[in-house]
C-alpha cells in the first residue's frame, strides 16, 4: 500500500461481516483477544448484544480494491460495565451537569482487561507512515463518528503504550493505571522461581502450596480436544459463583465458552482443580505470543489458598513448562506482589466532546495521575525478589 491509495471506512454492526481471514491479517497473531475468534465468540453467543449494552460499531477501512487494510474493535455503550477502567463518576458528573454521557462510544475487547492493539493494520503494511496514516484515520473516524451523533465521549482502554502515546500527540486525554504481571526470568522449573524470591516470601509460598496438597487436590491443564463439553458445563458453573459472591453480573453466556474453545483451539488453557474424583474450580487462560493471560476463575468449594494455587501458581508452573515469557493476571490484586506478581502499567485514552467536561476531566487525571504515580513507588518497594533486597 502507498501513501497515495485511496481509502474508506465503514462501519460494521458485526464482526461477522467481516472475512475472518481479513480480520485476522489486521489483528496478527499475538494477542487471541482482538482475534475474529474471540470477538465473534462474543457477539454469536449473545454476550455483547445491543440487549446487553454494547452495539458493534467496528471501523474498518478499506482499500480501492476493497481489501482491508486496518480495522478497530468498537462499541456504542449504554453504561460503562464490563470495561475495568472506571468512568462512573465522570458519567455522574456530567448528568448532573445536565449532559448525556450514555450512550459512548468504547474501543476495547468486552470483559477483558488485557492490554493489547486495538488499531489493527494488515501485517504486510510494513512502511511505517502507511502504517501511521492507517491509524490516524481509524482515530479520525471514531472521533467524527462520535461528533455527528453528538456522542459524549469516546474512550479506548487497555492500548499497547505504542498507541496510547499516539492518542496523546492526538490531543486525547490520556490515563495510567497498574496491573500486575509475572516475568520469566528464564526458570527452568517452579523451584527455580521460588529461589528467586527472598526466604520469607518462598516460605509462605511453599506454605499455602502444601495447605492446598495437603486437601488432596489435584491439578490439570487442559487445551484443545481434550477440553470436553463437561469441562465447559464444569467451568461454566464456576464463573456464576463467582460473579454471584461478588454481586456481579454474568455477562458471558455457556455458549461463548465453548465457542471461544472451538474458535481458539490451542490458545486455551483451562487449568481445572479435583478433590476425590470431582472438579471442584477452574481457572481460564489464553495463550498469545509469549503471555499467559489469565481470564476467569470460580470454585464450588471453600478451601484455603485455593484461588492462589489455582490462578498464580498453576499459572506460573504453565508459562514455564510451555516457554513463555510472562503471566498477566488480570486486574486489580495488590496481594500478587508477594507472589511475584509486579507492578505494571496499563493504559486508556479519552475524548471528550464537550469543552468544558474535558476540563474538568483532565483537571481529575492530572491529580488522580499524581497518586498513581506515588502508590507505584511504594509498591515498587515491597518486590519479593532477592535482588531487589
Amino acid at each position: 500500500m502507498s501513501l497515495s491509495d485511496p481509502i474508506s471506512v465503514r462501519i460494521e454492526n458485526a464482526i461477522a461481516k467481516v472475512p475472518a481471514a481479513q480480520w485476522d491479517a489486521c489483528a496478527g497473531g499475538g494477542n487471541p483477544f482482538v482475534s475474529h475468534g474471540f470477538l465473534s465468540a462474543l457477539e454469536e453467543s449473545g454476550s455483547v448484544t445491543a440487549e446487553t449494552g454494547w452495539l458493534p460499531h467496528h471501523l474498518t477501512i478499506r482499500q480501492a480494491d476493497g481489501t482491508l487494510a486496518a480495522a478497530l474493535p468498537l462499541y456504542l455503550k449504554s453504561h460503562s460495565y464490563g470495561e475495568y477502567v472506571f468512568d462512573w463518576g465522570w458519567a455522574d458528573a456530567f448528568e448532573r451537569a445536565g449532559g448525556s454521557y450514555y450512550p459512548k462510544l468504547q474501543c476495547s475487547v468486552p470483559f477483558t482487561p488485557v492490554t493489547g492493539p486495538r488499531l489493527l493494520v494488515r501485517r504486510d503494511i510494513s512502511e511505517p507512515e502507511a502504517r501511521r496514516r492507517l491509524s490516524q484515520a481509524l482515530i479520525a473516524a471514531m472521533v467524527k463518528l462520535a461528533e455527528q451523533h453528538r456522542i459524549s465521549s469516546v474512550h479506548i482502554t487497555f492500548p499497547t503504550q505504542e498507541e496510547y502515546e499516539l492518542f496523546g500527540e492526538l490531543d486525547f486525554l490520556q490515563r495510567r493505571r497498574v496491573q500486575y504481571h509475572w516475568e520469566n526470568q528464564d526458570f527452568d522449573s517452579f523451584d527455580d522461581f521460588l529461589a528467586s524470591l527472598q526466604s520469607r516470601k518462598r516460605k509462605a509460598i511453599k506454605k499455602e502450596r502444601r495447605d492446598v496438597a495437603a486437601a488432596d487436590i489435584t491439578f490439570e491443564t487442559l487445551k484443545g480436544d481434550s477440553i470436553r463439553p463437561h469441562h465447559w458445563d464444569a467451568f461454566y458453573r464456576f464463573y456464576l459463583a463467582t460473579t454471584d459472591k461478588k454481586w456481579g453480573q454474568a455477562y458471558l453466556t455457556r455458549e461463548f465458552f465453548e465457542l471461544m474453545g472451538a474458535r481458539l483451539a490451542d490458545q486455551v488453557a483451562l487449568i481445572m482443580a479435583s478433590r476425590n474424583g470431582r472438579i471442584i474450580a477452574g481457572a481460564l487462560n489464553l495463550i498469545g505470543g509469549d503471555t499467559l493471560f489469565g481470564r476467569n476463575w470460580g470454585a464450588e468449594e471453600n478451601h484455603r489458598f485455593l484461588h492462589f494455587e489455582t490462578c498464580y501458581y498453576q499459572a506460573i508452573e504453565t508459562a514455564i513448562r510451555l516457554g513463555l515469557k510472562r503471566v498477566e493476571a488480570g486486574a486489580q490484586g495488590e496481594h500478587k506482589i508477594q507472589r511475584g506478581y509486579l507492578p505494571t502499567p496499563t493504559y486508556s485514552a479519552h475524548w471528550i466532546t464537550d469543552p468544558g467536561f474535558r476540563r474538568a476531566v483532565a483537571h481529575f487525571l492530572d491529580r488522580e495521575q499524581t497518586e498513581i504515580s506515588y502508590r507505584s513507588q511504594i509498591l515498587a518497594e515491597h518486590s519479593p525478589y532477592r535482588n531487589s533486597e
